[in-house]
């Protein structure tokens, strides 16, 4: 009767739904790109993805190829237009993160009406930012792109959520749960048990979902406190958290991790955490995650027995009945469990003799903790709680609510510990600027800001970047070896990324229908001012003949 009156709780698919909702408002989009759709937060450059205001309207073309050649291969963009897309991306996640946690979606359950509202709001935040002082517009794919990129980031989180929801509420899953304890009870029944024997075992079986829920969150917080006092890498702030993940990124040499690492430093931190604490989860498993959810079941199981022993003086204190045993006892356990006397309505308990009601509550809640404590696990720990209280996401919480703007020049992070603080904002130790994409004569620059202030000038000098972010870079000498190995052993990875960008923003231009557009490339595919033996190292020139070939 249930199943037949109550709309069914189906698995989802947030991919499909967004890409639904996307087609529908972008029909006009190549079937290419929804195929080949990019993660926006890896993009090195985004010029694929605006154009710019002066040669916008529709009635004008391309001026020469937007201005010159030179600004084809200037990516479109400024340093500052490019510094400023991705400080406002990174916005829009941050605030996308915190609407899909408010949807509250382990309780109420899923709907393709939460896309919609992100969506909505993504689509506001873009207009708004194309209103605002910028040079630029952008075109339909980076709206497409950075909607599918912020719903495939919370894809496992979303459905996590809302396989929580599904299991507390479907009928069908939640009798499937139900059959064992009620024929349980049912069978002592039929066998003549008394009715405190029934009740008791009744508030254990209802007492087992808030036991084991606060199982979890109290050895999540146990375990939180041992890895942020005997775990390398999240022993300490976030300047030390940042050495252990520079540290894994030169063992693993990944050059795409290093570029989600310097562009979305933000997004690689929360990364590198969850990582962390899933390696020490597993590592650490039987010796210690197994014994601290022993010590907090053995805990909990004395506080319970205590309020059952504590209730049932009362009654005997008071000539009370069942009805007062149940009230002092729910409120002696409220500050641990999420448990009511409302949670036991419709059960009949008028006959219910209390001197026996706390013998049966001890025996039923042993074979009630070592059910839950069977099932515990490696994978059945992080799946049973609400992503808020996860061992990651408070490790989260406690490093990352931080100042994570960064220097124009170079990429380094504010080491200022208050998001939005007051003052200008700082960093101890410069990088290099060839991380940010400088370069000279094709190659990425070693240069470090603070080396450059001091060869230029002996005072203080502030800078204002992207949402008016005011730095103080203060003189100094640095050598700091790391980020120049870095940028030598990545120039020839920067370059042939570059290339393989530029190559496609000309094909796109070839194959438009401006057709001065084509006919000046054309010109342009066949002249190249490099000398033979520079041909090699000048990037120019290698798309030049790349495309000469392709189209003859």
């Amino acid at each position: 009767m249930i199943i037949r009156d109550t709309p069914v709780i189906r698995d989802i698919d947030i991919m499909r739904d967004v890409r639904e909702i996307l087609r529908d408002v972008y029909k006009s989009v190549s079937v290419d790109h929804w195929r080949e759709n990019r993660n926006i937060f890896t993009v090195q450059c985004y010029s694929y993805y605006v154009q710019l205001k002066e040669f916008s309207e529709l009635t004008r073309p391309f001026k020469g190829i937007l201005g010159s050649i030179k600004e084809i291969f200037g990516c479109f963009l400024y340093k500052e237009d490019e510094a400023q897309i991705r400080s406002f991306v990174t916005d829009v996640v941050q605030q996308t993160d915190k609407m899909i946690q408010s949807f509250n979606i382990s309780k109420i359950g899923y709907n393709i009406s939460y896309i919609q509202q992100l969506t909505d709001y993504i689509k506001t935040r873009v207009r708004e930012h194309e209103e605002g002082p910028v040079r630029y517009v952008f075109k339909s794919e980076f709206f497409i792109d950075l909607v599918l990129s912020i719903c495939k980031k919370a894809n496992k989180m979303i459905i996590d959520q809302h396989r929580l929801f599904r299991e507390a509420n479907d009928p069908v899953i939640y009798a499937e749960k139900k059959r064992e304890e009620y024929y349980s009870i049912f069978q002592k029944y039929c066998h003549g048990a008394t009715s405190a024997v029934i009740f008791g075992e009744i508030i254990c079986q209802k007492l087992k979902e808030p036991i084991e829920q606060s199982i979890y969150k109290k050895t999540a917080r146990d375990l939180t406190d041992e890895m942020r006092s005997n775990c390398e890498s999240l022993n300490g702030n976030r300047s030390n958290l940042e050495k252990h993940i520079l540290k894994t990124l030169a063992e693993q040499e990944d050059f795409n991790k290093y570029m989600n690492y310097i562009h979305n430093p933000r997004d690689h931190f929360k990364s590198f955490i969850r990582d962390e604490v899933s390696r020490f989860i597993t590592d650490q498993f039987s010796v210690s995650v197994l014994p601290k959810m022993k010590e907090n079941i053995e805990l909990l199981q004395q506080k319970i027995m205590k309020a059952a022993h504590e209730s049932t003086q009362h009654v005997e204190e008071n000539r009370g009945d069942v009805g007062l045993w149940l009230k002092s006892f729910t409120q002696q356990i409220s500050d641990e469990l999420i448990f009511s006397e409302k949670d036991l309505t419709g059960v009949k308990h008028d006959d219910v003799d209390v001197k026996l009601l706390e013998d049966v509550i001890e025996k039923e809640l042993h074979a009630v903790m070592s059910d839950i404590s069977s099932r515990f696990s490696t994978k059945s720990f992080p799946v049973k709680l609400d992503y808020k209280f996860r061992p990651d996401e408070l490790l989260i919480d406690h490093l990352c609510q931080c100042c994570w703007v960064q220097c124009l020049f170079c990429k380094s992070i504010c080491t200022n510990t208050t998001e939005n603080h007051h003052g200008d904002h700082s960093a101890p130790h410069h990088r290099v600027t060839g991380i940010n994409g400088t370069s000279y004569n094709s190659s990425l620059c070693t240069d470090i800001c603070t080396n450059l202030v001091a060869d230029n000038l002996n005072v203080q000098i502030k800078i204002e970047g992207p949402q008016n972010a005011i730095w103080s870079i203060t003189p100094g000498l640095s050598n700091l070896t790391y980020w120049k190995w870095f940028v030598c052993n990545s120039s020839k990875i920067w370059k042939n990324t570059t290339i393989k960008h530029l190559e496609r923003v000309v094909r796109f231009l070839m194959n438009g229908e401006n057709t001065q557009n084509r006919m000046q490339l054309r010109v342009w595919i066949n002249t190249c001012n490099g000398e033979d033996e520079e041909r090699d190292s000048c990037v120019s020139c290698q798309i030049q003949i790349t495309v000469r070939n392709e189209f003859h």
